[in-house]
């Protein structure tokens, strides 16, 4: 495997982050000042939102299904009534693509107001309904009508029909609307949607899939489809940032993988897979995400401290090496506050998983954190097009 083909594994998005907070616990980082003692707190904290969240300990995966559970009810169950099995689990993958897709950081001035509940939902939650509702409704497939997802009705969307559906005015702005109807139409000219159930399943052996397997298939199936994903050498990269302090002598010199809406993708399609009886192993080898919620986490709690006060104020890009540095940091502390909060909890680590410590966890603690500090708003201010926040 080449230096640059190495950057498309979850070790790679570990491996490289690990470095960089080494550097930042020496005080060796340009942008951000890690206080390690300060971990213990920010444990403490989600470990007390994860009681609340689930008194009984019992954490399911981080993943959109969450998303579409709205006052105890599973939204998402009527698309999928009358399937089983097979025929299930491919409409549930098509589903997560799409919907993980269009999850890119919502705003803080948009909402989508579901005629079927009554509720009016903003941010990740509104982004999950609104992409579940399209889905009912055809949106993504060539036949109205008929929810699923086929390859040609991805490739011909437009951003006129799919502001429609996520319910886009201009007194209701969704941030990277271009760039999310982008997405879907070169993940639609791949073809490679429709084939990804039987990819998946052809990577397990003797009915186990590891969780690295979903991940790697993935970026190799979709690594191209990114608008503003890094490209080196010809080879498409994907969500790939750049940083001074990370040395290699080979072409991968400088580059941090993170991948995270494919890996948020990948835990998404834990539980279509196994409700076909496949059994998804191996959660860990998955990393945290690297995104403003648990990266406003360590934040908000002192973890980490940008060296410019000013930074926050400022507008930022995604390939900021200042952003760059914080999420590679916010991935590597992810793995130590999973074993501080196991350690708060009694828990094992298959009792609770990282994906479970995102969900429980570490996600929601970032969101209340930034809803009492700034009335929701994100710790570090990142424009998006769509595709990566």
């Amino acid at each position: 495997m080449s230096a640059l083909a190495g950057l498309l594994t979850p070790e790679a998005v570990r491996t490289r982050a690990d470095e960089l907070l080494a550097l930042g616990e020496a005080g060796e980082l340009p942008h951000f000042r890690v206080d390690a003692g300060r971990l213990d707190a920010a444990a403490a904290l989600v470990a007390e939102v994860t009681r609340e969240n689930y008194p009984d300990l019992a954490v399911p995966p981080h993943s959109r299904w969450r998303h579409f559970e709205l006052d105890g009810r599973d939204l998402a169950a009527a698309a999928f009534a009358g399937l089983a099995g097979e025929g299930r689990a491919r409409r549930k993958v098509e589903l997560a693509v799409v919907s993980v897709l269009l999850d890119a950081g919502a705003g803080p001035d948009w909402c989508y107001e579901d005629a079927a509940t009554g509720r009016r939902l903003g941010r990740s939650e509104g982004l999950a309904v609104a992409s579940l509702r399209a889905f009912e409704a055809g949106a993504f497939a060539t036949l109205p009508g008929i929810p699923r997802v086929d390859d040609a009705a991805l490739a011909a969307l437009e951003p006129t029909a799919l502001a429609r559906h996520l319910q886009v005015r201009p007194e209701n702005p969704l941030p990277g609307l271009q760039g999310r109807a982008a997405l879907l139409r070169a993940l639609g000219r791949t073809g490679r949607l429709t084939a990804l159930y039987d990819d998946l399943t052809r990577r397990a052996d003797a009915g186990r899939l590891p969780a690295r397997e979903i991940l790697v298939a993935l970026l190799e199936a979709f690594n191209a489809i990114w608008p503003s994903g890094l490209v080196v050498d010809g080879l498409a990269l994907g969500d790939v940032g750049r940083h001074r302090c990370l040395r290699r002598t080979d072409a991968s010199d400088g580059l941090v993988p993170f991948h995270k809406l494919s890996q948020w993708l990948a835990y998404s399609l834990i539980e279509p897979l196994r409700e076909t009886g496949l059994q998804v192993v191996e959660l860990d080898a998955l990393t945290g995400l690297a995104e403003y919620r648990n990266g406003g986490l360590f934040l908000d709690t002192g973890v980490l401290a940008p060296r410019d006060p000013a930074l926050p104020e400022r507008r930022l890009q995604a390939a900021d090496e200042a952003v760059v540095e914080w999420r590679a940091l916010t991935v590597a502390l992810l793995d130590r506050l999973a074993g501080a909060v196991r350690g708060k909890l009694g828990l094992t680590p298959e009792d609770l998983p990282l994906a479970a410590v995102l969900q429980g966890g570490s996600w929601a603690a970032g969101r209340d954190t930034a809803r009492r500090l700034r009335d929701g708003r994100p710790a570090l201010d990142i424009a998006s097009d769509g595709t990566i926040f």
